[in-house]
């Protein structure tokens, strides 16, 4: 399959799975996204009693719905849905193929985020972000079922269109896959400058992941298990 890709035309290779209006679309409204998400993040940080439950709701909510725009401009313009979603699993093997793959990955991508962070010298990271941390059984469930759809969702966004667009519009894998990370970023400008650093590069670690495995669900298992571990670590350590 390798050896068919290298062979396989440049327009096959770096075909574009939606309009460029359309995508222009997506990553407007990612970026006002960004900025309602940066306002609202200092405002909670001054709240005593921030209301987590309403914007978990809210960021779940919106997820799924630039999930459902996106996937519309893909099938109206042609191209196959998988290549957004990722393919399905055709067998209990695939299944579990993918599983540790993800596993792998995620050893991995910790521990070089892990030594990123400190080059970056990042500290207070979670203290910062206690804010948006889950607090009681309910805040927690909500929390994991955000995790599960940032997963589904982002790696959906991110890797499965965006960075496919960015590859097919630059006619380069490694542009593609930066200027994604870059947007992944970006979309985390709440955390601060240094984070949003530090995500950018986590970004470009799932962009490899993804542009390897050439499917997205390793990246989405991956990913939701990293944001349920975070919030679950918050709640027990906190108690």
């Amino acid at each position: 399959m390798e050896n068919g890709a290298t062979l396989a035309p440049v327009s096959d290779r770096y075909r574009q799975i939606a309009g460029p209006i359309h995508t222009i679309l997506v990553v407007a409204i990612l970026a006002v996204w960004a900025f309602l998400g940066s306002i609202r993040a200092d405002r909670m940080r001054t709240e005593a009693n921030p209301h987590r439950v309403r914007v978990y709701l809210l960021t779940l909510v919106f997820e799924w719905l630039v999930v459902g725009f996106v996937v519309a401009g893909v099938r109206r313009f042609g191209a196959p849905v998988a290549d957004v979603l990722g393919k399905r699993w055709e067998s209990v093997r695939h299944v579990f193929k993918d599983i540790g793959i993800a596993a792998a990955y995620w050893v991995v991508s910790t521990g070089l985020l892990f030594i990123l962070g400190r080059l970056l010298q990042i500290a207070g990271g979670a203290h910062r972000m206690e804010f948006f941390l889950p607090h009681g059984g309910m805040e927690l469930t909500l929390w994991i079922a955000l995790s599960v759809t940032a997963g589904i969702c982002e790696e959906a966004i991110f890797r499965g269109y965006l960075q496919h667009q960015f590859i097919a519009l630059t006619k380069n894998a490694t542009a593609g896959i930066l200027l994604s990370a870059a947007a992944f970023g970006a979309a985390h400008t709440y955390q601060g400058f240094r984070m949003v650093i530090l995500i950018a590069l986590y970004g470009a670690m799932f962009g490899i992941l993804a542009h390897w495995r050439g499917s997205v669900r390793p990246g989405m298992i991956a990913h939701a298990w990293q944001d349920s571990l975070s919030g679950v670590t918050a709640a027990v350590t906190r108690h």
